[in-house]
C-alpha cells in the first residue's frame, strides 16, 4: 500500500502555498511556494539580514542620488510624487475671533493737592500700548511673566540708562524737520541693511525715469515743473496759518540775537591811482583782524558743579524740626554728618558719605531702608562680596523684617522691600530688564573704594550707568582723596545732584606701634611711633632701633661674630616673637586682636605654633563647644569629621581662630559669630576680613608690611594699611584704638613707615574695560551703543566734563567762520592753498626737528657763547645773532641746572637796521620782503639772510629756543661782560653815538647752517629728509602779487579756525574714545565667529553668549560645537572646572577617560564629580577646603549658565545632563546653608 502513488487532480490557483517572505531589514519581500511540512513547521516569514547591519544614508547623498543623478524623481515629471496637501476645512466662525488688543485707556485718580483726599477717578488715554520687555526700554511698557519680574531674562530690553537723552515726541518732530533732502536721483540706495545684496534700478546707466520715449512727458518733469510753478497769493487760511506756525518754529530754534546782522561792506577809500588803492590795501593787511573777533565774545556757559561738598562742622541743631516724625530711630544719637545724610535724604537726593572706618556709614543705609518702607518702595543693597551680603541679610533682618537675599545659589524673600545682593547680580538684572527696577527707589553701594579692583571694578562703573534716572543713588566709602571727582562723574552721567559728606577724623583714634621684643625679658619692648592726634614720634622709632641693635651686639658676643647680626622669621622665632606679645596683650588687658597675615599658610602656622596657648576660661570653653556644635549640627557625619573642621574646634576652644579663604565657609561664620562674642581672643586673618566686616577689635597686629599682590612683593599703600589697622578700636568701649607693627627681622625704614602711615589714601581710579558680555548686551538693543557707554565711563570722565564748553565753543567758532571774508583764489593766487599747507607743513616738521636738536647733547654744546645763530621771529627775519649769555629762565647759571633745553634763555646780540624808525618804515616797505606774518619762500628755507637796507644797527634780544632757527658753524670770540655793559652804557642819551656804516653788501656772506648734533634717531632723519623735500616745492611758485599779504592773512585765520573747530569736533566724537579702537577689534573678533552679523545684529551665537557670565565664548563655541552633549554629566563637570579653578598643585594628576584626553589637552587638572564624599575629594589634592568649596560653587553657577544657553538653542539632552551634573556637584557641606540666613 506504501508503494501506490495516488493520482491527485493539479492545484488550482487558489490552492498554491504562498507566503511573503521578508528578507533582512531594507524592506525587500519574496514570495514562497512550498508547503507545510508535516509536522507544522513553516518557512520562517523573516530573515536575518547578510554582512554588515543596515545604516541611514546621508541626508544629502540620498538628495543628490534620488534628485539630482535622477531627474524622474523630480515631481515636474511624475506630478504623482509632488507633496501631498490636505484641502482645508472652511471655518468660518474662526474669522469672528481675534486677539485681545491692549487697553487703550486707564483710570487716573483724582485728589486734592492740599490734602491729598481721593476725589475720583477719570479715563484718561494711554499712549505707547503696544511696547513690551521685547521691543522697548520705556517704563511705560506692560510687565513681563512672573517668572521673569525678578531676574528678568536675556531677551529683554533694559530700561532706559538715566542720564541718556530719551528721544521724545518733539524731539523726533524736529529730526525730522531737520533732515537733508534727499536726491531721488542720485542719492537713492540700493542695499536694505542686513542684505548682501541689493537691487539695481538702472539700466546701462541710464536711470529708470529717464526710460521713457523721447515723445512722453514724464512724471519727474511734471513734478519738476510744479516746484517751479508759483501759484501767488493764496487765500487758503490753513496754508497761511501753517506757514506762519513753521515761522514761529524757525524763529524758536535760532532765538534772540543769534542773527547777527549782514557784514557791511568796508567804505571804499579815495586814492589818486588804482594802484596806489592796492598798495593801501597791502599795506593794512596783517593789521586785518575778521568782523567776528571784534564783536564782543559770548558768554561762556556756567560751569556745571554735580558734586555738592557738604559742611559737617555746623552742628544740625534744628534736626527734629525739620524732621518731625524720622521713618527710623535709633537708640543713639546720630552723628552731625549722618544727620546731614538723612536730611538730604528725605528731599531725595543722592549722596556719597566717605567715612573712617567704624564711623558708622551704615546708619544711612539704614534710614534709606526704613524710608522706602514708608514709602511702600524698593531699596537695593549692594556689596562687594558674597559674606558681606550674608551678613548684612542678618543684620537688616533683625532690624526690618523684610528683608531678601539674592545670590548666585539662594534666593530667600524676593517680594521683600530691600533686597540685599552683589554688584554682578544687580548688573545681571539692569541688562535682563527685571521689573523689581520699577519699584526702586534707593540703591546703595557699600565699600565703593572697591571699584578700584582691577578685575571687577569695572562691574560698578556698569550698574552707575545703566541706573535708571528715578532711582537714588547712595555710595558708602572709605575715606579717598577724590570723592569730589568721583561725585563729580556720577552727577554728571546721571544728570543729578550728589551731595558729598566727609568725615573729619576718626571717631576712636588710633596709636601705632613697634614691637621688637620676642622673648620673656623683652616683651615690653613696645615703642609708640603715632600718637592719638596723628603726629610722628621719631623718638620712638630711633628706640626702637636702638633695642634692635643692642640685642644683636649681645648675640654677637656671646654666640660670636660669625652668627648672624639680627634674627631670622624663622617658626621658631615667630612662636616666640607670638608668645611674648600676646603675654604682654594679655597684661595690659588689650585682646581680643586681629593678627593681619598676608599669607594663609602662615595664618595656619602661627595659629598651629601656639599649642601651650590658652586664652580662655572654662565657661567660655562650654559655650564655644556648645555653639560650635549648634552650627555643625546640619551636616553629616563624614563632614563634621573633616581634618579643618577638628583642628578648628580646638583652636577656638583655647581662644584662637583663623580666619582666610582656605577655610570652609561655615567654619569662617562660626569664627566671626564668636568674634563678635568676644570668645575668639586672637584672630589670623587675610586681608579679606577688614572688607566690610565690622567687627572691630581692640588691638591690630600687622605680622609684617609687605605683601605679594598677584605680581611681587610690595610695601602696603596708606589705603590698605588704614582700611586694616582701621579694625582697632570699638566705639563707646575703648578710648584709642591699638595699632602694632611687628618687627620680626629689622625695622622698617622710617620713610616708608612715615608714608604708610601718615600718606594720602588711593584714589578712585577707573578700571573700565570692555568685556565680550557687555558688548553683546548692548549690540542687541539698537538704541543703546557701546559707544555711549564708553563715553560715560569714569576714565573717559576728564576729557568729556567739559563737553558743554567745548559745545558752546564749536557754536561761537561756526558763527565765525560763516562771517570770515572768502579768500580770492583767482589769477596769481590760484596755488595759495597749496602754497599755505607746504608752508605750514614746513613750519610744523622744522619745530619738531629744532626740539630734537635742543634736546640733543651736541645741540646744547653748540648753543654756547660766541656761536653765529639765525634768529627768526616777529622782529626778526633771518637775522644773524651772536650768543653772549646763556640762563636758566628761573635766573640759575647753565652749569647749576640739569640739561632740561626748554627753560633756556640765549641772550643774543641781533644784527638789524639802525634806528626803531627805519625799521618800522622797513617793515611798512614791502618790496618783495616777507614778514613772520606773511612768510615768502626764501624766508623759510633760510637761503636770504637778513640785509639792513639803511645803517647797520644790532639790539639785544633774550631769545627763547624757539626763535632760533638755525645754527651756523661760525663761532666768534666775544668778551660778553664787555659788550653787556657798553650796550647799556650807550642806552643812555648821552652815551648815543650814530655810525655812518652802509648796507654795501650785493650778496650775502655764506653760512652753513648745519646743526651740529647726533642725528642718529630714524625720527629725526625722517623729517630732515621731509624738510629737504620743501625747498624745490615752495621754490616752485609763482611769485606773489600784490594781494598776496591780504589773502594769505584771511586764509590763515581762516584754516586757524578750522583747525580750531575740527579739534572740539574730534573730542566731542567718537573717534576720540580711548577705547575705540579695541571695541572695534572685539567686534570684529565677533563677526569672525558670527556672533554678530555685519550690521551688528545679534545672532544666535551672540544670544547664547549673553547667558553665560565667564568665559562666554570659550563655552559657547563648546555648545555650538556639540562638544557637550555627548559627553556624560560627570565628564561635562570635569571639563567645565577648568574654567573655574586655576591653582597650582602639588599632587600628581588624576588618570582621565579617553574622551577627557581628547579635549582637555593643555588644560588643568579637571575636578571630576563622581559623587564621592567631600573628604576623598579634599585627600586628593594639597589645596585647602575653602577654595575647593568656592570652586565648586563656581562651576554650578557655570552649569546652570550652560543649562540656560541649552534651553536657548533647543538642546532638551543638554539641559537635562545640566541638570543632572548640578545635583552631583551639590555636596553636603559645600551648599551648606549660610548660618546668617538661618
Amino acid at each position: 500500500w506504501d508503494q501506490e502513488r495516488i493520482a491527485l487532480p493539479p492545484r488550482g490557483p487558489l490552492e498554491l502555498p504562498l507566503t511573503v517572505l521578508e528578507v533582512g531589514c531594507a524592506g525587500h519581500f519574496e514570495l514562497i511556494t512550498q508547503a507545510e511540512k508535516p509536522d507544522g513547521d513553516g518557512f520562517p516569514l523573516s530573515t536575518l539580514p547578510h554582512g554588515l547591519p543596515p545604516y541611514a544614508m546621508e541626508l544629502v547623498s540620498e538628495l543628490e542620488q534620488r534628485f539630482l543623478s535622477n531627474p524622474e524623481w523630480l515631481p515636474i515629471h511624475h506630478f504623482e510624487r509632488s507633496h501631498s496637501f490636505w484641502p482645508r476645512e472652511k471655518d468660518i466662525q474662526s474669522l469672528l475671533e481675534v486677539d485681545v488688543t491692549p487697553v487703550h485707556s486707564t483710570l487716573q485718580a483724582e485728589r486734592n493737592p492740599t490734602t491729598g483726599e481721593l476725589l475720583g477717578f477719570r479715563e484718561a488715554l494711554a499712549d505707547n500700548m503696544g511696547l513690551s520687555a521685547k521691543n522697548s526700554l520705556s517704563f511705560q511698557r506692560a510687565p513681563g511673566p512672573p517668572d521673569q519680574a525678578l531676574r528678568g531674562s536675556s531677551t529683554n530690553y533694559p530700561f532706559w540708562p538715566g542720564g541718556m537723552d530719551e528721544p521724545s515726541l518733539e524731539q523726533i518732530e524736529m529730526r525730522e524737520e531737520l533732515e537733508e533732502e534727499i536726491d531721488f536721483e542720485k542719492e537713492l540706495l540700493t542695499v536694505p541693511p542686513g542684505w548682501k545684496k541689493g537691487v539695481e534700478f538702472t539700466k546701462q546707466g541710464i536711470p529708470f525715469w529717464s526710460m521713457a520715449s523721447p515723445g512722453l512727458l514724464t512724471l519727474t518733469s511734471l513734478l519738476e515743473a510744479l516746484d517751479n510753478f508759483e501759484l501767488g497769493a493764496s487765500s487758503d487760511e490753513e496754508e497761511k496759518a501753517e506757514k506762519d506756525k513753521k515761522e514761529e518754529k524757525r524763529k524758536k530754534k535760532k532765538g534772540k540775537g543769534t542773527e547777527d546782522a549782514p557784514p557791511q561792506p568796508a567804505p571804499l577809500q579815495r586814492a589818486n591811482s588804482l594802484e596806489e588803492l592796492v598798495l593801501k590795501e597791502v599795506t593794512q593787511a596783517p593789521q586785518l583782524v575778521p568782523q567776528a573777533s571784534s564783536a564782543p565774545p559770548a558768554a561762556e556757559p556756567p560751569k556745571e558743579q554735580w558734586a555738592i561738598p557738604v559742611d559737617i562742622t555746623s552742628p544740625v541743631d534744628d534736626f527734629y524740626k525739620r524732621i518731625p516724625n524720622p521713618a527710623f530711630r535709633w537708640p543713639f544719637e546720630p552723628d552731625v554728618f549722618q544727620k546731614q545724610a538723612i536730611l538730604h535724604l528725605e528731599k531725595h537726593d543722592s549722596v556719597f558719605v566717605a567715612a573712617h572706618t567704624s564711623a558708622g556709614k551704615t546708619v544711612v543705609a539704614e534710614y534709606a531702608i526704613a524710608l522706602s518702607q514708608k514709602h511702600m518702595t524698593r531699596t537695593i543693597y549692594t556689596s562687594p562680596i558674597k559674606a558681606l551680603s550674608n551678613q548684612k541679610f542678618r543684620d537688616f533682618k533683625n532690624t526690618f523684617g523684610d528683608v531678601g537675599l539674592l545670590t548666585g545659589d539662594v534666593q530667600l524673600h524676593p517680594d521683600a522691600s530691600c533686597l540685599i545682593m552683589t554688584t554682578e547680580i544687580l548688573r545681571s538684572m539692569l541688562y535682563n530688564g527685571s521689573d523689581v527696577i520699577r519699584d526702586l527707589e534707593w540703591v546703595i553701594f557699600d565699600e565703593v573704594h572697591y571699584i578700584n579692583d582691577a578685575e571687577r571694578g569695572v562691574v560698578w562703573e556698569e550698574v552707575l550707568i545703566m541706573l535708571p534716572d528715578h532711582v537714588n543713588i547712595i555710595l558708602l566709602s572709605a575715606t579717598v582723596p577724590n570723592t569730589l571727582e568721583f561725585a563729580d562723574w556720577i552727577g554728571r552721567i546721571k544728570r543729578k545732584k550728589i551731595y558729598v559728606i566727609s568725615t573729619l577724623k576718626r571717631p576712636v583714634p588710633l596709636e601705632h606701634h613697634l614691637y621688637t621684643g620676642n622673648s620673656q625679658k623683652t616683651q615690653n619692648e613696645l615703642f609708640l611711633l603715632v600718637d592719638a592726634r596723628g603726629n610722628f614720634l621719631t623718638k620712638g622709632y630711633y628706640a626702637a632701633m636702638d633695642a634692635k641693635k643692642e640685642r644683636a651686639s649681645k648675640h654677637s658676643q656671646t654666640f660670636g661674630a660669625k652668627q648672624p647680626t639680627h634674627s631670622g622669621s624663622g617658626p621658631g622665632q615667630d612662636k616666640s616673637v607670638w608668645l611674648s606679645l600676646l603675654d604682654m596683650l594679655r597684661k595690659r588687658d588689650q585682646l581680643p586682636v586681629v593678627a593681619f597675615t598676608f599669607s594663609r599658610n602662615r595664618c595656619d602656622d602661627n595659629a598651629a605654633a601656639l599649642t601651650t596657648v590658652d586664652l580662655t576660661s572654662s565657661t567660655e570653653k562650654s559655650e564655644i563647644h556648645i555653639f560650635f556644635q549648634k552650627c555643625i549640627a546640619r551636616l553629616k557625619g563624614s563632614d563634621r569629621q573633616l581634618p579643618q573642621v577638628l583642628h578648628m574646634v580646638d583652636l577656638l576652644k583655647r581662644g584662637i581662630g583663623v580666619h582666610h579663604s582656605g577655610v570652609l565657609p561655615i567654619l569662617k561664620e562660626v569664627i566671626e559669630m564668636l568674634f563678635a562674642k568676644g570668645l575668639v581672643k586672637i584672630l589670623f586673618a587675610t586681608e579679606t576680613f577688614a572688607m566690610g566686616v565690622n567687627m572691630p577689635a581692640r588691638t591690630v597686629v600687622f605680622d609684617s608690611i609687605r605683601k605679594h599682590d598677584g605680581t611681587n612683593f610690595r610695601d602696603l599703600v596708606p589705603g590698605e594699611y588704614i582700611q586694616m589697622a582701621g579694625r582697632a578700636g570699638r566705639r563707646g568701649l575703648d578710648t584709642t584704638g591699638m595699632v602694632i607693627i611687628l618687627c620680626k627681622a629689622q625695622v622698617p625704614e622710617m620713610a616708608d613707615l612715615h608714608r604708610m602711615m601718615l600718606g594720602k589714601p588711593t584714589q578712585l581710579q577707573s578700571q573700565f574695560r570692555l568685556t565680550y558680555t557687555m558688548i553683546l548686551n548692548l549690540l542687541r538693543v539698537e538704541a543703546l551703543r557701546v559707544e555711549d557707554m564708553m563715553k560715560r565711563s569714569f576714565s573717559e570722565f576728564h576729557s568729556r566734563k567739559d563737553s558743554k564748553v567745548h559745545e558752546h565753543m564749536i557754536a561761537q567758532l561756526s558763527r565765525t567762520l560763516a562771517s570770515m571774508e572768502q579768500v580770492d583764489l583767482s589769477g596769481q593766487l590760484r596755488d595759495l592753498e597749496d602754497y599755505y599747507q607746504r608752508v605750514a607743513e614746513l613750519q610744523e616738521t622744522r619745530q619738531l626737528i629744532q626740539k630734537r636738536i635742543m634736546e640733543s647733547v651736541n645741540g646744547m654744546k653748540a648753543l654756547s657763547v660766541g656761536r653765529v645763530i639765525i634768529v627768526n621771529n616777529r622782529e626778526h627775519t633771518n637775522a644773524l645773532g651772536v650768543i653772549l649769555q646763556v640762563r636758566h629762565t628761573r635766573g640759575l647759571s647753565l652749569a647749576h641746572v640739569s640739561s632740561d633745553a626748554t627753560n633756556r634763555t640765549f641772550t643774543t646780540l641781533v644784527l638789524c637796521e639802525k634806528t626803531p624808525e627805519e625799521r618800522g618804515l622797513a617793515g611798512s616797505r614791502t618790496n618783495g620782503r616777507g614778514t613772520p606774518d606773511v612768510p615768502l619762500p626764501d624766508d623759510l628755507l633760510l637761503t636770504k639772510l637778513f640785509l639792513p637796507e639803511g645803517p647797520c644797527g644790532h639790539t639785544l634780544e633774550k631769545l627763547n629756543p624757539a626763535d632760533i632757527s638755525g645754527i651756523t658753524t661760525k663761532t666768534l670770540r666775544v668778551i660778553p661782560e664787555r659788550i653787556l655793559d657798553d650796550f647799556k652804557k650807550r642806552q643812555m642819551p648821552r652815551f648815543r653815538c650814530v655810525c655812518n656804516w652802509k648796507g654795501g653788501f650785493t650778496q650775502t656772506p655764506h653760512f652753513t647752517s648745519k646743526p651740529r648734533c647726533d642725528l642718529a634717531s630714524l625720527l629725526l632723519i625722517s623729517m630732515s629728509f621731509c624738510l629737504a623735500r620743501y625747498g624745490p616745492h615752495l621754490g616752485g611758485f609763482s611769485d606773489p602779487s600784490l594781494l598776496f599779504p591780504l589773502q594769505f592773512v584771511r586764509l590763515r585765520e581762516r584754516r586757524r579756525v578750522q583747525e580750531e573747530l575740527a579739534r572740539l569736533l574730534y573730542l566731542l566724537s567718537d573717534q576720540s574714545l580711548l577705547l575705540l579702537p579695541e571695541y572695534q577689534q572685539r567686534v570684529q573678533v565677533l563677526q569672525e565667529l558670527r556672533y554678530v552679523d555685519a550690521g551688528g545684529a545679534v545672532q544666535l551665537a551672540g544670544r547664547v553668549a549673553c547667558e553665560i557670565s565667564n568665559h562666554e565664548l570659550l563655552l559657547t563655541e563648546l555648545l555650538l560645537e556639540n562638544v557637550l552633549t555627548a559627553l556624560r554629566p560627570e565628564e561635562i563637570v570635569a571639563l567645565l572646572s577648568c574654567t573655574v579653578c586655576q591653582h597650582r598643585t602639588q599632587g600628581e594628576e588624576p588618570q582621565l577617560p579617553s574622551t577627557l584626553k581628547q579635549v582637555l589637552f593643555g588644560c588643568p587638572s579637571p575636578f571630576i564629580g563622581d559623587g564621592g564624599p567631600f573628604a576623598e575629594i579634599a585627600r586628593l589634592t594639597d589645596v585647602q577646603e575653602g577654595i575647593i568649596v568656592r570652586c565648586i560653587q563656581r562651576l554650578d553657577e557655570t552649569c546652570r549658565d550652560v543649562r540656560k544657553a541649552a534651553r536657548v538653542i533647543g538642546e532638551p539632552t543638554l539641559h537635562a545632563k545640566m541638570e543632572a551634573a548640578s545635583n552631583m556637584i551639590k555636596r553636603d557641606i559645600v551648599f551648606a546653608a549660610s548660618l546668617y540666613t538661618q
